[in-house]
């Protein structure tokens, strides 16, 4: 594969969408080219911006907070798993506004209340918690919550 093809399959491959650095580069590799061509063809998509980190952390994480429900620590885990900068993690996370938050936390706890059948209250607010944390919601968050 030339680099021309290669550039034009990674335009196609980042406009269907929003893929950051690493996805990228992992896709180039798959198709067999060396360091020098992968890294002129990332600086060609930066350039011609389909390829921003910034961008990219901020639709990952209202994604992620819209469709999964997950909490501000789970989604700063995963972009750091893609190894995109702290600036543009404290960017996404911005997209996510404190009053939807807890209105999201509230509905997972009340939804996962639900199928609970636990009678004893304490082992009940234990699970709930414990859900809610794997979510990646913030522990004082969540026992604040489950406190009123």
């Amino acid at each position: 594969m030339t680099q021309n093809e290669a550039i034009e399959k990674m335009k196609r491959y980042c406009a269907y969408q929003e893929r950051c650095q690493i996805e990228v580069r992992q896709k180039l590799y798959g198709l067999g080219l060396n360091n020098d061509e992968i890294e002129n063809i990332l600086c060609n998509l930066i350039e011609q911006n389909f390829i921003n980190e910034e961008r990219f952390a901020k639709t990952f994480t209202r994604g992620k907070f819209r469709q999964k429900k997950w909490g501000k620590i789970k989604i700063k885990q995963h972009l750091k798993q893609k190894q995109i900068s702290d600036y543009c993690i404290q960017t996404g996370l911005q997209e996510i506004d404190t009053e939807s938050y807890v209105i999201t936390l509230n509905f997972i706890l009340l939804k996962k209340e639900k199928l609970l059948v636990d009678e004893n209250n304490f082992t009940k607010k234990q699970k709930l918690a414990k859900y809610a944390i794997t979510k990646g919601y913030e522990n004082d968050l969540v026992w604040e919550t489950l406190g009123n």
